[in-house]
């Protein structure tokens, strides 16, 4: 609907270049034996993979159940889901598009690619250059006046900052016509 392939690009590429196991020299002190060898590959981005697609095929088999087979190659399955709710009405399909939007900028953030929110506006002021905070997940406005009722900054999920941007998509596509 919106055109935006960058969440399959993300995946792709997560899937391609991350999900190799990086492997490290020796230590600086003394470590066990290994007993076994580790997995040739990193399973935590297998397993971001998984729960993206399976997210992904369930969301769109809530709304259409005979939705036909899954694609094997993960990546394609964005297009897929686009494909069989094409015919939902517009709600529907902003809540399909925010879906794929989020899971975009989650790719980003695995692969270490913070600066995806930066390009966000604050949903509460509207102020840019939102930064993200790995330690609770969340998106903060660096504005000294955008607080919360604790008095501290007001930080932002993932997914409220892809609604507010699927929504404006559509909103300046519908405007436009």
């Amino acid at each position: 609907m919106l055109g935006d392939d960058t969440t399959e690009q993300r995946l792709r590429l997560l899937k391609a270049e991350f999900t190799q196991y990086e492997r490290s020299g020796p230590g600086d002190g003394r470590t066990a034996t290994r007993t076994e060898s580790p997995a040739p590959i990193n399973l935590a981005v297998l397993d971001r993979i998984h729960a993206a697609v399976h997210e992904v095929v369930e969301h769109t088999r809530a709304t259409v159940p005979d939705a036909g087979p899954v694609p094997a190659a993960a990546h394609r399955v964005y297009d897929w889901a686009r494909q069989h709710t094409a015919h939902l009405d517009t709600e529907r399909q902003q809540a399909r598009e925010t879906v794929i939007y989020r899971q975009g900028l989650e790719h980003a953030i695995a692969m270490g690619d913070t600066t995806v929110v930066r390009k966000h506006p604050c949903p509460g002021c509207g102020c840019w250059g939102l930064m993200w905070r790995p330690a609770v997940q969340r998106a903060a406005c660096p504005n000294r006046y955008c607080l919360d009722g604790d008095g501290l900054s007001r930080s932002w999920e993932l997914k409220t900052l892809a609604h507010h941007h699927v929504a404006s998509q559509l909103g300046l596509k519908s405007s436009a016509t």
